[in-house]
Parts: structure tokens; sequence; C-alpha cells
């Protein structure tokens, strides 16, 4: 009942699943090759994002069981292959989604207020009113796009607003909450002001917003990305904010990450950074929308819960 920890997480996770009769083994420097190498006996794994299990590499490992993700998105998983061998593949998406929500929330109305311009303002003794005069959230339209436990989690924030929500996922229907509205991509671009993707990285999903679909809003819109930052295709986003088609966005997710999240090399050379870095009408974040202290300790809760489940 080997399990292997490949990257750090909650220390609870390690304990209780020790308790739960595992024998664990932190390999938190090994590199892939090295952990294949030493651990092909192991029945599972305990995953962030520091290097993709494929089915090349998956198949190293004859007694595996599971993966659990100590996240949300699978895509470093080769989820279809894993499962098609019995190998279960284990999200951790319920731990998190309540600090995704509101940190979509936070960075929403921080833009609609200037609050990170104006506070450094105020900071420096400069009291400029009429320039930071704000935008009201209230009597508009939220179009959300996928509606996973992230979507869910930003639109159940949204219920004190006094906004209307509309909510498209291509391969989810009949939600029957009270508190959105279920209607096709089209009316999203028809009414929405603002919009928010809650989309997993995948092969369909990749640059699924570009300008073509922007151009396709009847109003200018302000996008937040909280899901992935290549499901967001940079140079279009600038090209349609430099129009005024997009009037604003939040970005807790770049284009320009590695795989594991971390910024690129690179970043402070980059163009499009630069522009998105010096724009009034951006907001970013260091992919911290789901990366609280209390989710940290419910996302192993999660695994630890669905890990026994499977045991049972």
């Amino acid at each position: 009942m080997k399990l292997v920890f490949i990257d750090e997480c909650h220390s609870s996770l390690l304990e209780e699943l020790r308790l739960s009769g595992f024998k664990t083994i932190e390999e938190y420097q090994k590199n892939a090759e090295e952990i294949a190498r030493d651990h092909s006996d192991t029945v599972g794994f305990i995953i962030r994002s520091r290097f993709p299990l494929d089915e090349p590499y998956l198949s190293k490992f004859p007694k595996l069981k599971f993966i659990g993700r100590f996240g949300s998105g699978m895509e470093n998983i080769d989820v279809a292959w894993a499962e098609a061998q019995g190998i279960k593949c284990l999200s951790a998406a319920e731990g998190n989604r309540d600090a995704v929500g509101e940190h979509a929330i936070g960075m929403l109305l921080s833009l609609f207020n200037k609050l990170p311009s104006a506070a450094d303002e105020v900071k420096k003794g400069i009291w400029r009113r009429e320039e930071n005069r704000g935008e009201e959230l209230s009597g508009k339209t939220v179009g959300i796009i996928g509606y996973g436990p992230m979507g869910q989690s930003f639109a159940e924030k949204l219920k004190g607003f006094n906004v209307r929500v509309l909510v498209w996922d291509k391969y989810k229907s009949n939600f029957n909450h009270s508190h959105i509205e279920e209607v096709g991509i089209t009316e999203i671009q028809n009414s929405a002001d603002v919009l928010s993707i809650h989309l997993p990285l995948t092969s369909e999903t990749k640059n699924y917003i570009h300008l073509q679909f922007i151009e396709q809003f009847k109003k200018p819109i302000y996008i937040l990305n909280t899901s992935r930052g290549n499901q967001l295709n940079t140079a279009d986003l600038i090209q349609a904010l430099e129009s005024g088609k997009v009037l604003g966005a939040c970005l807790d997710v770049l284009e320009f990450e590695t795989s594991s999240f971390s910024a690129s090399k690179k970043l402070l050379e980059n163009h499009q950074f630069q522009y998105l870095a010096q724009s009034e009408k951006v907001l970013m974040s260091p992919h911290i929308a789901g990366w609280t202290h209390q989710s940290n300790l419910k996302m192993a809760q999660v695994l630890i819960k669905k890990i026994r489940e499977i045991r049972a």
C-alpha cells in the first residue's frame, strides 16, 4: 500500500492517509524518472502539477490504483487512459471552490472601483476622487461559461449583488438553481456585461476565448479568468482592450505561465505581459484564486474522503 507524494500538500493529508494504512513516501526532490525507478510498485500518487502523468509514464506503474490531484484541474493527468486501466483519478475541486468564487468577486469589485490604483495614490498623499469614480456591479448581467464547482461557486457568491446570472455549460444542463438562468452561449453574447471563464483545460478549450468570440458580444464586456491562462488568447485580449470591446480584465492566470503555474523566466521581457502590467484596465494576481489557508485544508479533507471511499 505504498503511496507516493510527488508534491507537498497540507500535512493532514499525509498524516490521515498514513493512519489509514498507507506507507506514505515523500518524493519532492526526485524527478519523474527517479520516482519511476524507485517506486514502480506504488498504488497511488498525490500530485499538484510538478510534471505530467501521461500514458507512457503511468504504464511504468503496474500496481497503480489511484491518482489524487491536490487541486482542481486534471490537465496534467491522462485521465482517459488511466481510467480505462481502472486507475481512479480524484480531483479536490470541492475543496477550493469557495476560494475561487471569493477571489473572482474580489478581483471584479477591485477593478470596478479602481481600488489598487486608488490605494497606491492615497499612500502617496494623492487624493483623486473624480478620476477614481467607480462602477457598480448591481444591475449588470454576468455570463458564466463552465458550470462545474468553480462556476457554481462564483454564481453563489453573486447572489447578494442584484445581478442577472446567465450560465452555459456545453456538457451539463438542468441545474435547477433558482439564482441562475441556464442559457445558450448566444444569449450570453447578446446580454452579458461581464464574462467569467470557469472551464477545464482541454484541447477543446485552449484559446477558447479569442477575438472573433469576443466580437460576437453585443455590448462591451469585462472578462474574468480564474481558470487556465491559455484558454484566453492574450494577443486578442489586448486588441479588444485597445478597441474598447473589452472594458477591463481580471486575470488570475496567464498564458505565459509554466506547466507548474509559476511565472515564465522571461516574463518581464514579454511585450504582451508589459502591456497588461501597465494597463489601468487590467488587474492580475499570481494564480492564487484557489490558494487560501482554508482551501489548503479543505482540499486535503476532500482527497482523504475520496481515497477512503475507493478503498472501502
